[in-house]
């Protein structure tokens, strides 16, 4: 399960980045957001408590 959520998080941060014509004026919000989230996430696989 924590597996499948970490690939997902990495497509959204792979969507997330401000390269796009559609995303440019986001700015860096968005993928800090979920890089953030993906760290977060890493951290709680490599300890066990996912």
């Amino acid at each position: 399960m924590g597996t499948i959520i970490l690939i997902i998080l990495v497509l959204l941060l792979v969507g997330a980045l401000p390269t796009w014509p559609h995303s440019r004026s986001w700015g860096y919000a968005p993928s800090g957001i979920t890089g953030l989230l993906v760290v977060i996430l890493l951290i709680m696989l490599l300890t066990g408590r996912l």
